[in-house]
């Protein structure tokens, strides 16, 4: 099997696999699997540094995404979408496909979020009287390897009383979160916390419940609603084996300390670029701006054949970039289980191999 490095799926340890394969409860009847589902949803609280409810729906990330629209926005509802990515826009377009208006403010992908422009819709909004009430941010813009900055852009949120929902799919887990500031942080089980896609999570603020309850949205399966309260049963069958493996996983972050996963993470960033550097590789992001969890390398028109040859001749699997930059950017995934500095310079070895 060829070794990954790319930015999530991530390589699941033994372990976790280990409770993935083992036999499950009836997520339907028996107490042993709600037991689980309790446990892990605490684990996930102390991840995520929150005292906000967390629930862990069946379904890939992107779920998360869609459902927070879906529970918040109602027809005509209008959103501020910030965006300096690939997922930020891709917000705009859940937000439409539910007939809300989508207030995009745009930045290049290379730059921070434009603050100015993001107060300047708030207050134009306001001034309309048809204020913004929900917004929505990326954390970790895994395409372009860029870590935004968020605090500044929740400030202006707070100041105008707008939920906020962030996606730090590709960030919890390999870095800190402003979970308590955000009304819905959307996590995901394949990124940094090193267990097999499958699973969304999310920290539900009692704001953004709130205003779930008022919009009572129609959806069975992109609905957060139905998690709120699960004593009575869940809303579909749960993957039994995916919150197994998850569970096993959170342990493994927790037993290590989330300190000392966060400075793993750094040092593991640090290594890949610092090898970059030796090798001419420009950083697609400032580096000011870049994401100790994923490493984004400015490959104008090569990436793709770089990727290709580092597979064939290495065995080693890396990513590229997404939509106009598939063949612009080489990435290379330092989280979770694969956030070691030996490993990074085994994967910088075999890069340095192909493009020297």
């Amino acid at each position: 099997m060829p070794t990954r490095f790319t930015p999530g799926p991530t390589t699941v340890p033994e372990a976790v696999r280990d409770a993935m394969a083992a036999e499950q409860p009836n997520p339907d009847i028996e107490a042993a699997f709600a037991d689980r589902y309790a446990d892990v949803c605490g684990k996930l609280a102390t991840v995520y540094g929150t005292d906000h409810d967390v629930v862990v729906p069946g379904g890939e990330g992107i779920l998360g995404l869609e459902a927070a629209i879906a529970s918040l926005v109602a027809p005509g509802d209008r959103v501020l979408c910030v965006s300096n990515g690939l997922y930020g826009d891709g917000f705009a377009d859940f937000v439409e496909s539910y007939g809300g208006e989508a207030i995009v403010v745009s930045a290049p992908y290379e730059e921070g979020y434009d603050l100015a422009a993001v107060e300047e819709a708030l207050e134009a909004a306001a001034a309309e009287g048809d204020p913004i009430e929900v917004a929505t941010l990326v954390h970790c813009e895994t395409p372009t390897g860029t870590l935004n900055d968020i605090g500044p852009a929740l400030d202006r949120l707070e100041n105008h009383d707008v939920v906020s929902v962030v996606d730090a799919v590709s960030a919890l887990g390999g870095t800190p979160v402003p979970t308590d500031r955000i009304d819905v942080c959307l996590g995901a089980s394949q990124k940094c916390f090193s267990a097999p896609p499958g699973l969304t999570t999310a920290a539900i603020s009692d704001r953004a419940w709130d205003r779930m309850e008022e919009r009572d949205p129609a959806s069975l399966y992109t609905n957060f609603l139905p998690w709120r309260d699960v004593s009575e049963g869940f809303p579909y069958t749960h993957l039994s084996a995916n919150v197994a493996a998850l569970d096993v996983a959170l342990d493994l972050i927790l037993e290590e300390g989330l300190d000392d996963v966060f400075q793993r993470h750094e040092r593991a960033a640090e290594r890949c670029r610092a090898r970059g550097r030796e090798l001419g590789l420009d950083l697609y992001p400032d580096p000011e701006r870049a994401s100790p969890t994923v490493t984004a390398f400015h490959l104008p028109g090569e990436a793709t054949a770089v990727r290709d040859r580092v597979e064939a001749e290495h065995d080693i699997v890396l990513a590229t970039g997404l939509g106009d930059l598939a063949d612009d950017i080489l990435r290379i995934g330092h989280m979770g289980y694969n956030a070691d500095v030996e490993a990074v310079d085994r994967v910088m070895d075999a890069v340095g191999a192909v493009v020297e």
